[in-house]
């Protein structure tokens, strides 16, 4: 009874090899579950960086609202900035609807984050207007 027997050491041994085996495998499994979650993550902050850079700059959007406000059609519209915190209002009591298509052509062909919009018809040919532009 001093010995150990060679079958117990062997049995012993395949149940440990069984059990590093079968938690290997759950490891592998949840590993690629990770790398999957990591790859989404990874192409979501890609995403929200790129957005950032678009709308983020509160410099960029006041300078370029500032140049589409100085063209020669828009001057005299007499359109109303109001800076706050967080975004820029404008604002018109009554505008052309042709100066109107101006202003939002320019508007809505760069990269700003409007948060409010709103057209009131006043006549045939003149609307009033508002807008927020948050960044």
């Amino acid at each position: 009874m001093n010995r150990i027997n060679p079958i117990h050491v062997a049995i012993a041994l395949m149940v440990i090899l069984l059990i590093s085996v079968i938690s290997l495998g759950s490891s592998k499994s949840k590993l690629t579950i990770v790398e999957s979650e990591y790859k989404q993550t990874e192409k979501m902050a890609s995403k929200i960086v790129g957005l950032k850079s678009a709308y983020g700059n509160k410099k960029e959007v006041k300078q370029s609202l500032k140049k589409i406000l100085m063209l020669s059609q828009l001057r005299s519209a007499g359109i109303v900035q109001k800076v706050k915190k967080a975004s820029i209002s404008l604002s018109v009591e009554s505008i052309d609807k042709n100066t109107l298509n101006v202003l939002m052509g320019k508007i809505l062909n760069r990269a700003y984050n409007i948060t409010a919009f709103k057209v009131k018809k006043l006549s045939e040919n003149s609307v009033s207007f508002e807008m927020e532009i948050a960044w």
